[in-house]
């Protein structure tokens, strides 16, 4: 028998809610919707600002302005990400509105076998991140020659590639592009062995792709002692887990690390029982913190 929460709905009904509200174009839930609303925020594990590690603000909003065709299908917002790192250039990036998703983006998915995660919650953290990463861990040490942002959709490779374009002044001598990826392509000899660094997040829950994804790991990292992948993920059930063996069987080797940065782990304690706990409701450790994962092999 399926859960009921405390108002009275089951839990796969406000899932269903969760669905309609980012196909709608305009979702405003009426005052008789609002004990739904309130249980809609407790059971989905999304937040609107997760760990909030870097400060944006909205530039200009396009929603609902019209296209060439004249029909309101516009989606996106122009947002400024400032890196809390010295010195750091702002960027400036192009994307997705949340909450907001339609028919198209799901028959994209099928067409290509892939999710749209990255593309409507997710895909302006993963530019966001591997360029963090690149400023920060790379200029400790030596600068990147080049940074490959990659993605099996091909919505989300364009928003890449214009943000790229529009942010070239921010990376210096760095060359950065954009890489149409699928894990379980046959032909990567173009990139194969070529990657001193590969940064992954929340890549790991869709268990049927373990198999690709490790395989791809393991044929793009460079055959360099100081070759590794990063990977940023939560626990989510036995998924990562499930992964790890998938990986060790293939013959990489591995380490988890869980308090990997004072910052990260602070936040992590104010969801769970401090004073952020309003901000996420529904945070919980094994589906919201990602752990840090080093693969090398």
């Amino acid at each position: 028998m399926e859960m009921k929460n405390k108002t009275n709905e089951k839990a796969s009904s406000l899932r269903w809610k969760i669905l309609r509200q980012a196909l709608l174009s305009n979702p405003s839930p009426s005052n008789s919707d609002e004990k739904s609303q309130t249980s809609i925020k407790r059971i989905s594990r999304r937040t609107s600002h997760g760990f909030n590690l870097i400060p944006s603000h909205v530039i200009d909003d396009e929603r609902g302005s019209t296209n060439c065709n004249g029909s309101s299908s516009i989606k996106d917002a122009r947002v400024c990400y400032t890196l809390p790192i010295p010195n750091a250039p702002q960027l400036f990036l192009r994307q997705r509105v949340d909450n907001q998703s339609d028919l198209n983006d799901f028959q994209i998915c099928n067409t290509y076998n892939i999710d749209n995660t990255g593309l409507v919650i997710g895909h302006q953290k993963m530019f966001l991140l591997i360029i963090a990463c690149h400023i920060e861990i790379y200029s400790a040490v030596t600068e990147a020659s080049e940074v490959a942002i990659s993605d099996g959709n091909p919505q989300v490779v364009d928003y890449t590639q214009r943000n790229i374009e529009a942010n070239t002044g921010a990376f210096g001598d760095t060359v950065v592009k954009s890489m149409m990826l699928h894990w379980n392509q046959e032909d990567t000899s173009s990139v194969a062995d070529t990657f001193d660094i590969i940064v992954a997040s929340d890549c790991t829950f869709f268990k049927d792709f373990h198999k690709d994804l490790v395989r791809t790991v393991k044929h793009l990292l460079s055959k360099t002692e100081s070759s590794e992948a990063l990977f940023l993920s939560p626990k989510r059930g036995n998924s990562l887990d499930l992964f790890l063996e998938v990986a060790k069987e293939n013959g990489l080797h591995f380490s988890v690390t869980e308090n990997y940065d004072k910052e990260v782990w602070k936040r992590h304690e104010g969801f769970l029982n401090g004073s952020d706990r309003d901000s996420w409701p529904s945070y919980e450790t094994g589906h919201c913190y990602p752990l840090l994962i080093k693969i090398t092999l």
